[in-house]
């Protein structure tokens, strides 16, 4: 059995995180609605998809996080100090240059894209160019903090890690009030407003990892040929993860945006809002198992590592679909009451993306334990494969002249390839239990998928339409949820893991 201990870390990490994402959530939420009325539909568009040229070419650095997040923590499990250090130094240096190979990459391919091949109004090109300049910088600070934020989750600081977190959505929503009242270009102020939080929020981590932890203190340049080897190889196999989320998600988003213009971005800008609030919460609870799965497979404890992954992988999905049954039926309800106008296309891409992360919430843990091995290759090449076909997919649907709530039709489906794609590859890989994995956790969140939608469903239809419709419905189908994951989805080991931590929960509340 996984020790008393690790499970106790996991449920105090997740509880931290918890907390910061519960108040994130419900800033993040109002500033999105602020944010929204106060830009404009046009230009709330015109920023997702500027911002998403700036993320597509930070492809490196997501490969290289992933990198320095696992060798940062295999390094933890087996407690070799000297090692981790090697490693911290040589991932700042890494980094520095990403930014600078980002920054190269930006002002020349970046900046051409955006003028000559993005669908932008002719009056806001000039305000767009700001807006991408402003996305650039701040992305260059991400890439410089990648290093600290991993140093920070690789040692479950997640105390430190919610508090940072906290402060970074508090000063977001300081931005939503100062733009209302402000009288310059919205869109401007916005863009520079948000790259002075990202610099802030770096300076933070920077000093929180110098006085915390050993290795961070001190950074000293010093190539290692073999580390930089070891880490590279491994982050290049995760570029082509890497490049398939991106052109999962952001390709696709400048697809829309060349053939029906910004206001369909932003209706996938608020899709994404609301699937950036719900998936937080698998998110955290991600966070806070993942070194657990990594260090575990670090020490020798691969039983243990399997038995975390067929956990959390339904923890994660039954956590979700708590959470995106009532919004799944009440999608309009929800997105009137939050926003004053809701965007074309809003409703329907916002009910296929929560359906999207509920197929992809499964995977997490996976992922995870295939990163702790370090075998990536054909992990990496057959389901990034997959994923990226996509982007071309998505192309000519939209090139025969589909509706653009189709490229979110194609996503579900790949992502659903992807997850069979990825258990046949781990069978392949290591002696994973991939029947027992199919029977202990796609077959009983299949069961509790297919009975809860129908009884909610069913529900549903004799509740009466009201303000407070939406509130009995979210409590009904939280209350049928529950009980059909604790009868149906959990087994009894996790039935007890789940009372050992909410005794736990109980008794520190009540001291």
């Amino acid at each position: 059995m996984i020790k008393i201990s690790s499970n106790k870390r996991i449920a105090k990490n997740t509880l931290m995180l918890y907390f910061r994402m519960l108040l994130s959530m419900i800033v993040s939420l109002y500033t999105s609605r602020v944010v929204l009325n106060a830009l404009g539909i046009d230009d709330f568009g015109i920023y997702n998809v500027v911002g998403g040229i700036v993320i597509m070419l930070g492809f490196l650095n997501n490969a290289m996080a992933a990198s320095t997040q696992r060798f940062l923590t295999f390094e933890i499990g087996k407690n070799d100090v000297i090692q981790l250090k090697k490693i911290f130094n040589m991932s700042v240096t890494i980094h520095i240059i990403i930014a600078l190979i980002v920054l190269l990459i930006s002002e020349t391919l970046g900046v051409w894209f955006l003028n000559n091949k993005m669908n932008i109004p002719v009056s806001r090109l000039i305000a767009a160019n700001w807006v991408y300049q402003f996305s650039v910088f701040s992305f260059i600070i991400t890439v410089l903090s990648v290093p600290y934020n991993a140093a920070i989750i690789a040692h479950e600081r997640m105390k430190a890690f919610a508090l940072v977190g906290l402060i970074e959505v508090f000063l977001k929503l300081i931005i939503a009030v100062i733009i209302v009242f402000y009288s310059f270009d919205k869109l401007i102020l916005y863009s520079f407003l948000l790259f002075l939080i990202s610099l802030i929020i770096r300076i933070i981590y920077g000093v929180y990892c110098n006085r915390q932890f050993e290795e961070s203190k001190n950074y000293n340049f010093n190539w290692d040929q073999d580390l930089f080897k070891s880490m590279g190889n491994f982050a290049g196999w995760n570029l082509l993860g890497v490049s398939a989320a991106i052109g999962y998600n952001q390709g696709v988003n400048i697809l829309l945006n060349i053939f029906f213009g910004p206001t369909v971005n932003a209706a996938r800008g608020i899709a994404f809002q609301v699937q950036g609030a719900v998936n937080s919460f698998v998110a955290n609870f991600q966070v806070a198992v993942n070194p657990t799965i990594t260090k575990l497979y670090a020490q020798g404890e691969t039983e243990k590592s399997y038995k975390l992954v067929f956990s959390s992988s339904k923890f994660s999905f039954f956590l979700l679909l708590l959470l995106s049954m009532p919004l799944l039926i009440e999608t309009n309800t929800v997105l009137s009451w939050w926003l004053k106008v809701v965007p074309e296309y809003a409703v329907i891409f916002t009910r296929l993306v929560l359906i999207d992360i509920l197929i992809g919430s499964i995977s997490g843990s996976i992922q995870s334990l295939v990163q702790a091995t370090g075998k990536i290759k054909n992990y990496q090449l057959f389901v990034s494969g997959v994923l990226l076909l996509n982007l071309p997919i998505s192309y000519l649907f939209l090139k025969f002249g589909y509706a653009p709530e189709y490229t979110l039709m194609i996503s579900v489906f790949f992502s659903f390839c992807a997850l069979f794609v990825r258990l046949i590859i781990i069978k392949k890989l290591f002696d994973f239990p991939i029947n027992d994995f199919i029977y202990s956790v796609l077959g009983r969140i299949m069961v509790v998928s297919m009975v809860s939608s129908a009884c909610v469903m069913f529900t549903n239809i004799y509740i009466p339409d009201s303000n407070w419709k939406f509130l009995l419905l979210g409590i009904t189908s939280f209350i049928i949820i529950s009980v059909l994951i604790y009868i149906i989805g959990l087994n009894a080991y996790e039935k007890s893991i789940l009372k050992t931590n909410y005794r736990n929960i109980i008794n520190k509340l009540t001291l």
